[in-house]
């Protein structure tokens, strides 16, 4: 299982354990993983993902998993959700149309 999460793609940074005595071990600060379950109302599906705690939050604050998806950039995604995505914005209600200028 890779340690890296679905939504926000943070992963395990390196660092130091500092001894009292200033001696440097390595370590890794792994993120904060946690499997939750997702649904999404556009495709009536629901999937269970790795997400970090801050990547739950963040869908929190969109207010929904499938605002979330449609807001957030496709580098941080992994590869599965970047199909859901594409499959969200086909079949979104509203979609963005430019504006006509005026002169």
């Amino acid at each position: 299982m890779s340690k890296r999460c679905e939504l926000t793609g943070k992963i395990p940074m390196k660092g130091h354990n500092v001894s009292h005595a200033n001696n440097k071990t390595k370590r890794r600060f792994l993120p904060n993983l946690k499997k939750v379950k997702f649904t999404s109302e556009l495709l009536k599906k629901s999937l269970k993902l790795t997400v970090s705690n801050a990547g739950v939050r963040s869908v929190d604050k969109k207010g929904s998993f499938d605002e979330f998806l449609k807001k957030v950039k496709n580098k941080n995604l992994s590869p599965r959700l970047k199909k859901l995505k594409k499959n969200i914005l086909v079949k979104s209600p509203f979609k963005k149309t430019p504006l006509a200028k005026s002169t």
